[in-house]
């Protein structure tokens, strides 16, 4: 009998929204999120445009897993996070996403290294482990020669790949970025988004918040955001 080759396998999408929706309960009831339906393969580098109180971090905060949704569902890596409990849904946020903010939240007091390895200490992971992993993720962002500095001592685009790299040690499947290139003059700002890129050409899935068109344009697919609603997707 011939061989048949095993059929290949279908990627399943790291983001999965289905007709997700969140409203404030208030008083006033507020729309934070109209329903929307969302899909995000593995590897890709999606972007996400809206002016202020569009409803751009209300979707970080849902696909970050810090906000529950009140409608639809949301699946994570396959996973259906609106059957978890609050802990469980914490240790999936742990272990999956990683997070890029516009201010860096660094330890002015602690050295690079340590604010990195920070990431790792309540999952668990030994000391000496912790330790080899942030020295690599520093490495990765370029900052493997800063090890030591304080952040008080670092540019702010060496802050941003620090916390970059924060972000990278846990291992994630999702890189969440929120305004990360707000806080940088021109450029330094494209050295980030270079590094995004680069990052993006290894593999890792990113979901990157702006309000600047011509950092969106650098995702290989925009969605616009207007007044809690997904209005528009565009392919790079």
């Amino acid at each position: 009998m011939a061989w048949v080759p095993p059929e290949e396998q279908v990627p399943r999408p790291v983001i999965e929204l289905r007709q997700v929706a969140l409203t404030y309960p208030g008083p006033p009831r507020v729309v934070g999120l109209e329903p929307c339906d969302l899909s995000i393969q593995q590897g890709e580098f999606v972007t996400v445009i809206g002016p202020s109180g569009a409803g751009k971090s209300t979707l970080l905060n849902v696909l970050g897993l810090l906000d529950v949704p009140t409608a639809g569902s949301y699946l994570l890596d396959g996973i259906d996070t609106g059957s978890l409990a609050d802990a469980e849904r914490t240790a999936l946020r742990g272990e999956r996403i990683g997070f890029v903010f516009q201010s860096f939240h660094l330890l002015p007091h602690r050295p690079a290294h340590e604010n990195v390895a920070l990431a790792l200490t309540y999952r668990g992971v030994p000391r000496q482990e912790r330790n080899e992993r942030a020295l690599h993720a520093l490495e990765q962002v370029g900052l493997g020669h800063r090890a030591g500095a304080l952040p008080t001592t670092l540019s702010g685009g060496e802050r941003q790949r620090v916390a970059i790299a924060r972000a990278l040690v846990g291992r994630p499947s999702l890189l969440l970025c929120d305004e990360p290139t707000g806080n940088l003059d021109s450029t330094t700002a494209e050295s980030i988004l270079r590094l995004l890129e680069t990052l993006h050409g290894d593999g890792m899935t990113i979901v990157l918040i702006t309000h600047d068109p011509g950092v969106a344009a650098r995702g290989q697919r925009t969605l616009s955001i207007q007044d809690a609603a997904m209005t528009q997707v565009t392919t790079s």
